[in-house]
C-alpha cells in the first residue's frame, strides 16, 4: 500500500513539475492535516502554523519546475516546514512582538489533539519499524518488548542461546533506531 502511495505521489509530483494546478490542489489536500500537525508542534501557534503551511505550499508551486521525482516529496515538504518554523522562531527570538505571539501565547493554542497527532504518528512509525525487521529478529523482538519475555524465556521458548537472543534484541534496537533517524521529520 505504501508503494501505491508513493506511485501516487510521483504521478501528481511529475503533473505538478507540469504546472498542473489539479495536481497541487491534490497534493496540497493530502498533506494539508500532516504539515499543520507538524508545523503547530513546533510553533505552538495555530496562526503561525497555518501561516507555515500557507508558506511551504507556496515556495513547492514556485519551485515545482526543480522538484525531484526521485526524492520523497513528503519528506521534502517536511523539510521545507522544518526550516520554515525555525525561520520563524529565530525572527521571533529578535522580535518583541513576534516573540510574545509564538512563545507566550502558544501555550493557549496548544491542544491535547496535537499531542494526540503525533503520538499516532510515532505509533505509525514504530510499526513500520518493527515491520522491516527480519522475521526471527521481529520474533524476538515482539516476545521481548510486547510479550515481557526475559532473554533467558525467549531463548528456552525458541531453543537458541541467550546470546543470540541478546545479539539478536541489539541489532533490531540498532536497526529501529537508524529507521527513526531516517524518519526523523516525521516525528
Amino acid at each position: 500500500m505504501l508503494e501505491a502511495k508513493d506511485h501516487n505521489d510521483k504521478l501528481l509530483v511529475s503533473e505538478l513539475k507540469n504546472g498542473s494546478e489539479k495536481a497541487f490542489r491534490s497534493l496540497f489536500d493530502l498533506y494539508y492535516q500532516d504539515i499543520y500537525g507538524y508545523s503547530i508542534s513546533l510553533l505552538k501557534s495555530k496562526e503561525a502554523a497555518e501561516e507555515n503551511v500557507q508558506d511551504v505550499f507556496m515556495k513547492v508551486w514556485q519551485h515545482r519546475e526543480n522538484l525531484n521525482l526521485e526524492q520523497s516529496f513528503k519528506a521534502y515538504i517536511f523539510t521545507i516546514a522544518r526550516n520554515q518554523a525555525f525561520n520563524t522562531l529565530n525572527k521571533a527570538a529578535n522580535d518583541q512582538v513576534l516573540k510574545e505571539a509564538v512563545f507566550y501565547e502558544s501555550q493557549k493554542s496548544h491542544e491535547y489533539g496535537d499531542y494526540s497527532i503525533r503520538e499516532e504518528d510515532c505509533k505509525k512509525l514504530r510499526k513500520q519499524a518493527i515491520k522491516q525487521l527480519p522475521p526471527k529478529r521481529k520474533q524476538i523482538f515482539k516476545m521481548s518488548r510486547k510479550k515481557g519475555m526475559s532473554y533467558e524465556e525467549i531463548s528456552q521458548e525458541l531453543g537458541i542461546s541467550i546470546n543470540t537472543v541478546r545479539n539478536q534484541m541489539s541489532k533490531a534496537l540498532e536497526s529501529m533506531r537508524v529507521f527513526f533517524q531516517v524518519h526523523d521529520e516525521i516525528i
